[in-house]
């Protein structure tokens, strides 16, 4: 069954982004279910969001930008970053990292 990691660089500031709240949600019956949330660790990571796998299903990675942005006292565009996503193969890992600044993001399917 797959697992979901994550990374978060504010690109801004050259460094990871700490301490934000990530969540994943499941699409069942066309309504979103939270199936596991986390924080980034000093290094803007999330191992294992998923530690007991998840089954192919359409899914959503979210990051609490706004939060992120406002308890270091800075304004930004993007209260959620949100990364929409299909897995189709359970057996393989999804790695996707997320690269803020306070009007942008962007992802990339990593390794």
């Amino acid at each position: 069954m797959s697992n979901i990691s994550t990374h978060i660089l504010d690109t801004a500031l050259g460094k990871p982004a700490a301490q934000v709240r990530v969540w994943l949600e499941l699409s069942h019956n066309q309504q979103w279910q939270t199936v596991a949330e986390s924080r980034t660790d000093a290094d803007g990571r999330v191992g294992e969001l998923t530690p007991s796998g998840l089954t192919a299903g359409h899914y959503r990675l979210c990051a609490d930008l706004g939060s992120y942005f406002a308890a270091a006292g800075r304004d930004t565009l993007y209260a959620t970053a949100i990364v929409d996503f299909v897995i189709s193969d359970a057996t393989q890992h999804y790695h996707l990292p997320l690269l803020v600044a306070p009007y942008a993001y962007s992802t990339y399917r990593g390794s």
